[in-house]
């Protein structure tokens, strides 16, 4: 894994950008030595869920909520 100082990270951020996302590889980013940050490749596990029979209807969506307790309506 390799390390950069933030000064070193913030003049070659676009190229380090790069590298880890073709290299696959992470880049430890540090401050007077001490990990601050860690910039690892994107990775998206997750598919693309439909979201079809998720919703459960529970009632009237179009008249307003609690129209009984409307003070204007009396």
């Amino acid at each position: 894994m390799e390390s950069l100082s933030v000064s070193k990270f913030k003049a070659t951020c676009l190229s380090v950008l790069q590298d880890v996302k073709k290299q696959k590889k992470r880049v430890v980013i540090t401050k007077r030595g001490e990990p601050i940050a860690e910039v690892i490749p994107y990775n998206r596990d997750d598919k693309d869920v439909p979201l079809k029979d998720t919703v459960t209807f529970m009632g009237d969506i179009i008249s307003p909520v609690a129209e009984q307790d409307w003070e204007v309506l009396e």
